[in-house]
């Protein structure tokens, strides 16, 4: 790969004996490192059986109310 422009300009500051501005830079990464990886199969139905209060959508009862009128016409 071909060096870029500011990079070129870096060395010649280096090898005339100017401050190199990469020692001062901190060892840290701007960017996160850890490790992403997508759900497992096994991990969204996880997450699909633990939401609204850990329950399951197979066991989960009618807890609606309903509230029939029976209006007939006298």
């Amino acid at each position: 790969m071909a060096k870029s422009r500011a990079k070129k300009y870096r060395d010649h500051r280096e090898r005339n004996g100017i401050h190199d501005v990469t020692r001062s830079r901190g060892n840290l990464p701007h960017f996160s490192t850890h490790v992403r990886k997508t759900k497992t199969k096994q991990g969204k139905w996880n997450q699909l059986h633990t939401k609204h209060k850990k329950r399951s959508l197979h066991q989960r009862q009618d807890e609606g109310s309903f509230l029939f009128l029976d209006l007939a016409v006298v």
